[in-house]
């Protein structure tokens, strides 16, 4: 699934008031915090996530191997912080970002 500009700019702007809900450290993606990432989309479907490395390219790594390992796409990556989206299949509206928006 690409997104367009438009579907990007409009996702930004929801994430931006939104805090990380996971922090990768330096133990990197485990199992626990695969877990933690999965129950998050189901549960919000638009999250944001820091990284606490401080290069650059391992950072970018560990965001493309998280968006791969869990079916997310990347809506945009600044500094530390990506904003990772994953449609839910049933998505429950007084947690999910995208259907609280709506409202």
């Amino acid at each position: 699934m690409s997104l367009s500009p438009e579907q990007r700019r409009e996702y930004r702007a929801i994430a931006h008031h939104l805090k990380p809900v996971v922090i990768i450290g330096d133990k990197g993606l485990s199992e626990g915090l695969q877990q933690e990432l999965d129950r998050a989309l189901n549960d919000h479907e638009l999250i944001k996530v820091k990284v606490a490395s401080p290069d650059r390219e391992e950072r970018r790594e560990a965001i493309e191997a998280l968006c791969a390992e869990s079916g997310a796409e990347l809506v945009q990556m600044i500094g530390k912080v990506a904003i990772i989206l994953r449609r839910a299949k049933e998505p429950n509206p007084k947690l999910s970002n995208l259907q609280r928006h709506k409202n």
